[in-house]
């Protein structure tokens, strides 16, 4: 069954592993600060606009919503996307409350750099509990399972990329590190993985016993 799934859904997959792969060399080559200040520098007006709307896609009401509008269309497709956004943003939580508590954000480790980093102005900034970045988190949670649940696997590099565009949201709004939002599309995709499996199995389960 795993292997079927993966198969089925290698458009995502492989985009997804190209992802981790430039980005996690990425990492071994420059510091997180030096990414950091490279996205940074990269700013311009019309991101500094769309950038603190974009990063909403990984906010925790919108994947309610969704979810919501999930158990209206289907109740058991409904509970899945509950199911994962519980697992993910507990999962998260955990890291970044009891695991990694305090670590710094960005406006806090720059703080007395010579570094004069961009920040959008009336943005409230966080300076603590960075890692891992609960934004990334679920929209990777969300995307990973709308990918998924498409007929159209084609479209998986698609939710993908709405995924790693709000992880770069939170990269540029100087909210979170690079490793942060890697970390957070790990989280986010391996609990919609392992809920869309476990409840994959329970959806088969109740159809056969409907059509006995």
């Amino acid at each position: 069954m795993v292997f079927d799934f993966l198969r089925k859904n290698r458009f995502f997959f492989l985009a997804y592993l190209l992802v981790l792969l430039v980005v996690g060399l990425l990492q071994v080559v420059y510091t997180q600060a030096q990414l950091m200040q490279w996205v940074n520098a990269r700013n311009s007006p019309l991101a500094d606009q769309l950038f603190p709307y974009i990063t909403y896609m990984g906010d925790g009401a919108f994947f309610v919503i969704l979810c919501l509008v999930m158990l209206i269309y289907k109740w058991r497709i409904g509970l899945m996307g509950f199911a994962s956004f519980a697992l993910s943003s507990l999962t998260s939580e955990f890291f970044k409350k009891i695991i990694f508590n305090g670590s710094p954000r960005p406006l806090k480790f720059f703080e007395h750099s010579t570094f004069e980093y961009h920040i959008i102005k009336g943005l409230d900034i966080h300076s603590y509990n960075s890692f891992p970045s609960g934004h990334t988190t679920t929209a990777f949670a969300v995307f990973g399972l709308l990918a998924f649940l498409d007929k159209q696997k084609e479209r998986g590099i698609i939710y993908l990329l709405l995924g790693v565009l709000a992880g770069y949201s939170r990269v540029y709004l100087f909210q979170h590190f690079v490793e942060d939002t890697y970390a957070g599309s790990l989280i986010g995709t391996i609990s919609s993985v392992i809920i869309y499996l476990l409840m994959y199995r329970w959806v088969t389960n109740k159809e056969k016993i409907a059509g006995n």
